[in-house]
Parts: structure tokens; C-alpha cells; sequence
């Protein structure tokens, strides 16, 4: 059974974002899927690629926690900045390359340094059937 491809407009949600996000794919290797620029693993640049999750619920981000300790041990969400430093995992299709790269396939799943996982709520391909 085959996965479908990820592209640009796919939506995103964090383990510990309050809300989802949208990928954004930079259209440098031309290849598009269902009219979009279709993603690579290596899409995971923050900011760039990755747009924040609203706010950051992770004890291990640092803003958060030092938010908490200010608020005596209350839970304190702080906004959020990704912090994806690895391609995504584990290695999208390997069987199809996108200048070099590994295509991004929903099955896969992005890291952030504050113990959070990213993953794939819609992968972006739309198909409009015209009659």
C-alpha cells in the first residue's frame, strides 16, 4: 500500500503546540504533486519550512520552563519557536529521490529539541475531480 506525498500546504501538529501548522516547501527542486512543491525530508528548516504551533506546552523548552518555575510550578505555555534540527524520520520514500533527497511520505514523523512530535495531519495533495 502506497503513502501519499507531501507537499507544500500540508497541514502539521505538534505533541505539545496548541495549535496545527502549515509546511511550507520551498519549490527549488521543481517537482510538484498535485500542484504544490512536493517536500523532501530535509523540509524541516524552523521557520522556514516548520511555522510555529501557536504556543509550546513542553517542560523542556527552556522559556517554558523557566515561565513554570516564575509561576511557582504552574504549567506556563510560552509561544512557540520549532527547533527541528534533524530531517525528518524515518527517511520518507527512500525509492523516490527529489533532487537527491528522499521524498516526504505522511508516514513520517519530525523530532523537536523540546521533546515534541511533529506529524502529518493532511499531506497536501487535493485531487478536484472535474466533470
Amino acid at each position: 500500500m502506497s503513502c501519499p506525498q507531501v507537499c507544500s500546504g500540508a497541514t502539521l501538529q505538534c505533541s505539545f503546540g496548541a495549535a496545527p501548522c502549515v509546511l511550507n516547501v520551498l519549490p527549488v527542486n521543481r517537482v510538484m504533486a498535485g500542484g504544490m512543491p512536493a517536500a523532501t525530508i530535509m523540509d524541516h528548516i524552523p521557520l522556514v519550512n516548520i511555522a510555529t504551533f501557536g504556543t509550546c506546552m513542553s517542560i523542556a523548552n527552556p522559556m517554558v520552563a523557566a515561565a513554570t518555575a516564575a509561576a511557582l510550578g504552574v504549567l506556563t505555555p510560552m509561544p512557540c519557536i520549532p527547533a527541528t534540527a534533524a530531517p525528518w524520520i524515518p527517511g520518507g520514500a527512500p525509492t523516490v529521490l527529489l533532487g537527491s533527497m528522499p521524498a516526504l511520505d505522511a508516514n513520517s514523523m519530525l523530532m523537536c529539541n523540546w521533546a515534541g512530535m511533529i506529524k502529518i495531519g493532511m499531506p497536501g495533495q487535493v485531487q478536484m475531480l472535474i466533470p
